[in-house]
């Protein structure tokens, strides 16, 4: 059986992509990956209720936030509000979280080094949500 041929490189319209998110979802958000790959992934996500307090346990991540506006809050710094053209950063086990969106839809476009597998979320409220609370991925756009 012949291997899947890796891509070399690609161009992506992310508002395009953004576009296609769906106005409502059963999951805090929905993502697009656009790469995938073990040394980064990078997506497009809307969030369609506030996420509470989690970390990722695999990767850094990145996220800038191309539409609406939300309080976020990530480490020990205080609650700040995020609006489109900011850039977010933050390390793995950096707990972070969105408990008030301000203005929909709320979309990122985030890359995380290295991949973030869709199950690595751990909340910091043990038991409550699941990954599958947390995210569903859309695989086409």
């Amino acid at each position: 059986m012949a291997e899947k041929a890796q891509k070399l490189h690609a161009a992506f319209d992310v508002a395009a992509v953004a576009a296609t998110l769906p106005e409502t979802a059963d999951t805090m958000i929905v993502d697009y990956r656009m790469t995938d790959e073990p040394e980064a992934s990078a997506r497009v996500f809307r969030v369609y209720r506030p996420t509470p307090a989690h970390y990722h346990e695999h990767c850094d991540e990145y996220l800038y936030v191309l539409s609406g506006r939300a309080m976020f809050f990530m480490g020990d710094e205080p609650l700040f509000e995020v609006h489109p053209g900011q850039l977010l950063f933050f390390k793995k086990r950096t707990i972070h979280g969105m408990p008030t969106i301000l203005e929909h839809p709320v979309v990122f476009m985030s890359v995380d080094t290295p991949r973030r597998p869709p199950g690595d979320i751990v909340f910091v409220e043990e038991g409550k949500y699941t990954a599958d609370d947390f995210v569903r991925t859309q695989t086409t756009t």
